[in-house]
Formats: C-alpha cells, structure tokens, sequence
C-alpha cells in the first residue's frame, strides 16, 4: 500500500527546541507501529494531541510576549530644565502620530483663552516615545518665549514616561535648555 505522511512542525516553550511529530499512515495502522498492536484509536489520539499542542502554541506564545504600553491617550507632563525652572503642559496623543500640547501655567488665564498647539509623536517596539511640537512659555508678566520643545523618553509603567527634553528658542541666538520630564497619565 502507499503511504501518506503527515508531518507538523511545532516548537514548544523553549523557542530553541523544535519538535517534528510526523505520523506515517497506510490503511487502519501506524507504519512504524504496526509490530506493537496499535490500532486506529492510536492515530486519533495522536491526531488530537498534535491539535491540542498547535493550538496551545498559537495562542499561548501570542500571550507571552510583551508589548508595549500604548502611549494614545491624555498626559500631565511636569518639566525641570537644568537650571531649576519648571514648566507643565497637557500631552494629548491620538492615533497616527498626532497629537497636541496645551502649557498648563496659571498666568496664562491673563493673556486670554489658550489654545493647544500642534504635536507629533513616535513610539518604538522597545518601549521608547519621543514627542514633539511648538510651545510658547510665558517670560514674566510680559513676554512670551516661542520655541521648539522635544521629550524623549521610555515608559516606566503603562501610565508613566520619564526621560530628557530640549526646548530649542525659535528667536534669538540663544543655546537650547535641557533638562527632564515625567509625564502620568490622566484618567
């Protein structure tokens, strides 16, 4: 008679390891087993386990891998430049790498209704995000200092990122600040 093969790959827990269960079947017994008196009831369990494992492997291995916290959602980002001046905002991220800054200063109610300015962002598979966009901050009761603020980071948690930022001044020749930030999300 013919035989047919049924070979089905499969790895197990340890990713090193791969597993090859291969039936040979011809007629109502297993090939090789022919000498031991297996039957057909064999082949079935066989067949079931082989399922049972596959199955196993598709949906467990999916769940073990981590995955990044989404960073979509509201932030209350705290700054500290280097030299100890501290600014606030509200990060809004929305899906494709949108998003938008809003200052949180209590002396901004006095310059008239703020209005949040336009961001983008980027989230890697390792857990970094790196945001971005224009921002005016206030300069005493009197002026406005207009520049670019960038945040790089990672996440520490699924609710909070902390890492470096920049703000490079738009007029003037005046070198950027650094300093950090820790941003937590709002619920």
């Amino acid at each position: 008679m013919r035989q047919k093969g049924l070979c089905i790959p499969s790895t197990g827990i340890d990713i090193s390891t791969t597993l090859w269960a291969c039936v040979l079947i011809s007629g109502d017994r297993v090939t090789n087993w022919d000498k031991a008196g297996i039957q057909h009831a064999v082949i079935v369990a066989a067949k079931a386990a082989l399922i049972l494992i596959l199955f196993a492997q598709i949906f467990g291995a999916g769940s073990l891998r981590a995955q990044s916290p989404n960073v979509i959602g509201s932030w209350k980002v705290e700054i500290t430049f280097g030299n100890g001046e501290s600014r606030s905002f509200r990060f809004e991220a929305r899906e494709s790498g949108k998003g938008s800054f809003l200052l949180l200063d209590p002396k901004l109610k006095f310059w008239g209704p703020v209005r949040p300015s336009e961001a983008k962002w980027t989230q890697s598979h390792e857990g970094f995000v790196s945001f971005s966009g224009p921002v005016e901050f206030l300069l005493g009761n009197v002026g406005r200092d207009a520049g670019t603020l960038t945040c790089k980071g990672k996440f520490e948690s699924a609710d909070s990122i902390s890492g470096e930022v920049e703000f490079s001044p738009l007029v003037g020749d005046r070198p950027s600040k650094h300093g950090t930030f820790k941003a937590t999300r709002t619920k």
